[in-house]
């Protein structure tokens, strides 16, 4: 799993995304950002909303709660959370995953 992202990808700035046991990297552009995470520890995301979501799960499993319905993605699926539809989810240890958000501003860079 250490090595899921290749090497361009492992030399973009790191997401700041407050979890633990969390790495994601970040591209950023003006409209949107991708974020490339791998997930050493099980993590739960409580119910929340914002822009449209899209991810593209490579390993692992996820649970997806997308307004009210419940949904398992494993490697290859790919999901569509439209905008401002209330989620959460439970992550199991050893996800990753390729995830868009089409907003500029959903993560900073981690400060070093």
């Amino acid at each position: 799993m250490d090595q899921i992202f290749p090497e361009p990808i492992r030399i973009l700035p790191e997401a700041d995304i407050p979890l633990d046991g969390i790495t994601a990297y970040l591209s950023q552009s003006d409209t949107h950002q991708i974020v490339f995470m791998k997930f050493e520890k099980d993590a739960v995301l409580p119910e929340h909303f914002h822009a449209a979501q899209m991810g593209i799960v490579l390993e692992g499993k996820i649970e997806l709660v997308i307004d009210g319905e419940k949904n398992f993605f494993t490697k290859g699926d790919r999901y569509f959370i439209p905008e401002g539809v209330k989620h959460s989810a439970r992550i199991y240890a050893g996800y990753a995953d390729m995830t868009f958000f089409n907003e500029p501003h959903r993560y900073t860079i981690k400060c070093k």
